[in-house]
């Protein structure tokens, strides 16, 4: 049942901000969290295995947000879907991609997330990621929040949100399948990943999994060491596949174990998402630099609405060149040096942190450098002392269209997930759980 509860009237006059630094109220119901993650009798090993392996992967309260910024990402993520389709970025991106990103076979790409931190004027899109982790993971967290009070009621009443994502997942997924083979049935599905066991997301694998079931596709998840490719077809235990949910950071199917895979990629034998050319178009962070250069998107004949709000959510991002590096070094404390093929904030560096040492590997690598945009920061309780986290948002969203933000909560340089009172956090929209279209 979906119950609206109507916000109080102080609201109005308290900011998103002032409820992140000035509440600190744990709303994690553990209990209702093993109810939503164990729903399949097969999956009573996840929350344990959480507890036990993933101690930090959920935070124990809520992230608040504005309508305003919630709309604003919204906004920003539709400008650059639009930029990403002008012929010009996309011969860009391509020109310098490998020959497997050329392939052009109608899937759009699963799972995008972009990642943004808060400043006093608007969102700061940080990056962009295919294959974005996490998603029924905050619907599960979602699902499981309680009041911490009587005046916090109207946050926590059942939503259609909740209601409704794990259709729009499968729809989704879906989707992909008949951009590529249109009305021809849908059998099966693989969730593939390097030593998937071992994933800090892999509870989450085995989610997808029972979602897909659910919805009368045969899912499975593998190692992509276990595919074979023969006979025209990509094959697991005996089956043929044929549609694979890629997790790998191998994003070009480049390393000997996933040999099998990319042959099926190529020739078109099985759908797979996301893929090479989603990667080289949306998530290879010298992409960053073209969204932040207003000239060059004009040049391609973006709108001035998608140029104008691009220019104030887009931070500065630069190549690091050796031209540059004696410029990029006086700047250094301003800046964020981050590899152009990097994910999960590896390799990723604060400039005012930089030694000598890690400055000369940058120089030798791929990497681009960002204008530092500070997180924003959660007031949290933890054994009993009040400390302040950082955050940043996490939106999830396929051909544009937001399907849900997040939060992670963490300590350091980067997002880890090895924080006390960190990891995931549920999204509360101001004055309501409401991810606007």
């Amino acid at each position: 049942m979906n119950t609206e509860l109507t916000p109080p009237p102080w609201l109005t006059q308290i900011s998103a901000d002032a409820l992140n630094r000035g509440s600190f109220c744990r709303t994690l119901n553990l209990a209702r969290l093993g109810e939503q993650l164990e729903r399949d009798p097969k999956l009573g090993w996840v929350l344990p295995d959480m507890v036990r392996a993933r101690p930090h992967l959920f935070s124990s309260t809520v992230v608040f947000l504005s309508m305003e910024v919630a709309q604003t990402i919204s906004a920003t993520i539709r400008s650059i879907e639009n930029v990403m389709a002008l012929p010009g970025y996309r011969s860009q991106a391509l020109a310098r991609a490998p020959v497997i990103a050329q392939h052009a076979f109608g899937p759009l790409g699963a799972c995008m997330g972009y990642d943004f931190h808060l400043n006093a004027s608007a969102p700061q899109l940080i990056e962009v990621n295919t294959n974005a982790g996490g998603i029924l993971l905050n619907l599960a967290l979602a699902r499981a929040q309680q009041s911490c009070c009587k005046e916090m009621d109207w946050a926590f009443a059942p939503k259609p949100l909740a209601d409704d994502l794990e259709q729009t997942l499968f729809d989704m997924f879906q989707a992909e399948w008949r951009c590529q083979r249109g009305d021809a049935p849908w059998n099966s599905i693989l969730i593939v990943d390097d030593a998937p066991d071992a994933q800090y997301l892999a509870p989450e694998f085995e989610l997808f999994r029972q979602l897909f079931e659910r919805f009368g596709i045969s899912a499975a998840i593998a190692d992509p060491s276990a595919l074979s490719w023969h006979d025209g077809k990509l094959w697991h235990l005996g089956a043929a596949v044929d549609m694979v949910y890629n997790r790998l950071t191998d994003f070009y199917l480049q390393e000997p174990a996933h040999q099998a895979l990319r042959h099926a990629y190529e020739s078109g034998a099985v759908v797979l998402t996301p893929h090479p050319r989603a990667h080289a178009l949306q998530a290879d962070k010298r992409n960053l630099i073209a969204l932040s250069q207003d000239a060059l998107l004009a040049s391609w004949g973006a709108s001035s609405r998608d140029r104008k709000l691009l220019a104030t959510a887009v931070p500065r991002t630069r190549l690091v060149t050796a031209e540059r590096a004696d410029e990029l070094w006086a700047q250094r404390r301003q800046l964020f040096f981050k590899p152009v093929a990097g994910y999960g904030a590896k390799a990723a560096y604060r400039g005012d942190k930089l030694t000598r040492r890690v400055w000369s590997e940058i120089l030798a690598g791929d990497f681009v450098a960002q204008a530092l945009v500070p997180p924003s920061e959660r007031l949290i309780e933890v054994d009993g002392v009040q400390t302040d986290l950082k955050f940043d948002l996490r939106a999830y969203s396929y051909a544009g269209r937001v399907q849900l933000v997040a939060a992670r909560m963490y300590g350091g340089q980067t997002t880890n997930f090895r924080t006390q009172g960190g990891g995931f956090a549920p999204v509360i929209v101001l004055p309501g759980f409401v991810i606007p279209d």
